[in-house]
């Protein structure tokens, strides 16, 4: 087994890359969890009992972030050695920027006029939104353009926030 220092896709044998396979990111995550389950261990030393949970946790903690693919993203830009400074980098391109109003509107304009269907049509454009540029993503992490995956990546966790405002403006209809 690798170590506690070692990526998440060392920890679980994988390749280092954006596009992984699913099924074998799940397999992986059961045999380390089988190994490293703290229960196993539960008559050893408080010590072992220690070690046991870290690597629990650390495998946990590698299996959220490799499963979703955003998050994903953003750990093998990491380990590229670029930040996508999300927080301090709000520089986007004019389009985009216009989408960000458009979707704003749109849920404002919704949520006043209790428009569920409204609703629901802008959370399947924000999908397809979301769909277009995951596969820009894989196709620049390919070709090894990191600092334009970053700006995808940047457009990806803005249409998250969204997404989630609009989730949450669906259920406040559906519920009243």
């Amino acid at each position: 087994m690798s170590s506690l220092s070692s990526t998440h896709f060392e920890l679980f044998g994988l390749p280092t890359s954006f596009i992984i396979d699913d099924d074998k990111l799940a397999s992986a995550y059961r045999t380390v969890q089988a190994h490293t389950h703290p229960d196993r261990f539960a008559a050893d030393s408080e010590a072992q009992k220690r070690v046991a949970l870290q690597w629990a946790t650390r495998a946990n903690d590698a299996y959220r972030t490799l499963k979703d693919p955003l998050r994903r993203a953003i750990y093998v830009l990491q380990l590229r050695g670029i930040e996508t400074q999300a927080e301090n980098n709000t520089v986007m391109a004019s389009a985009f920027l216009m989408l960000q109003l458009e979707w704003r509107e749109s849920i404002e304009a919704a949520k006043l006029e209790k428009n569920l269907p409204e609703l629901e049509v802008l959370l399947d454009t924000l999908q397809a939104a979301r769909t277009t540029r995951f596969a820009k993503l894989a196709s620049l992490f390919k070709t090894q353009m990191d600092q334009a995956a970053a700006d995808v990546v940047r457009e990806l966790m803005f249409i998250e926030r969204v997404v989630h405002e609009a989730q949450a403006q669906i259920e406040k209809l559906e519920y009243m």
